[in-house]
């Protein structure tokens, strides 16, 4: 196990984004850009730093720029699978998920990432 890394932090943008019924809908690209900047201002809400934020976006939210503080991947197909292949890649290192999703829940305690809901980030 890898001490020495920061806890890394993968956020489920769909997942959270849509948490919210705050009209999201009607710009995907802008209501992800609105949370990754919540993230870079306000890092994770209860977690000791350093932590490495990582936002995995999908659909109409790609093209999200990476900011200082937090890295923006756009998953080429589905969101999730991304989510999956970025804890798998990390093994040995602390990882935490945020998500609502039960079935990437899942797979990612599958590979030993603890999860939290979106609650968390929206406070």
């Amino acid at each position: 196990m890898d001490d020495e890394a920061p806890l890394l932090v993968i956020v489920d943008g769909a997942n959270v984004v849509g948490s919210r019924p705050d009209g999201w809908w009607r710009d995907r690209k802008g209501a992800a850009e609105r949370l990754r900047d919540r993230l870079a201002e306000r890092g994770l809400p209860g977690r000791p730093t350093p932590v490495e934020l990582v936002l995995v976006v999908e659909g109409a939210a790609r093209g999200v720029e990476s900011v200082p503080g937090v890295r923006v991947e756009a998953a080429s197909g589905s969101g999730d699978d991304r989510i999956v292949e970025l804890t798998a890649e990390h093994p040995g290192r602390p990882r935490l998920v945020v998500t609502a999703d039960r079935e990437l829940r899942g797979r990612v305690t599958a590979l030993g990432a603890e999860v939290i809901g979106p609650s968390t980030l929206l406070h």
